[in-house]
């Protein structure tokens, strides 16, 4: 079941300097002391995630393709305000632009 989930993820191109990311999770957050934060009070979406697919890249001013820096499968951190959600077979996916 994983093998259909990333094929249909594998058919899906971000344009431009946008990249797909598949958020991660931290299992339990502790506080500085030590005590173990519940999941309830600590519903932040995840700043961090791994790269599934890239876009091109953006065209400069004077007509060059500039290339996405990121490669897939790499480990990115974000804005936790900035990412468009999306959901790919009840899996969970940030859309963004890399600029």
């Amino acid at each position: 079941m994983s093998t259909k989930k990333n094929n249909i993820t594998a058919n899906i191109t971000p344009l431009g300097d946008r990249v797909l990311i598949k958020p991660t999770l931290e299992d339990e957050k502790k506080s500085a002391s030590g005590i173990i934060i519940p999941e309830t009070i600590d519903k932040e979406k995840p700043q961090q995630g791994k790269v599934i697919a890239v876009g091109a890249g953006r065209v400069s001013d004077d007509g060059k393709l500039i290339p996405v820096s990121v490669k897939k499968g790499e480990t990115v951190l974000f804005s936790k305000y900035g990412p468009d959600e999306i959901k790919v077979d009840g899996e969970e996916y940030y859309i963004l632009s890399e600029s």
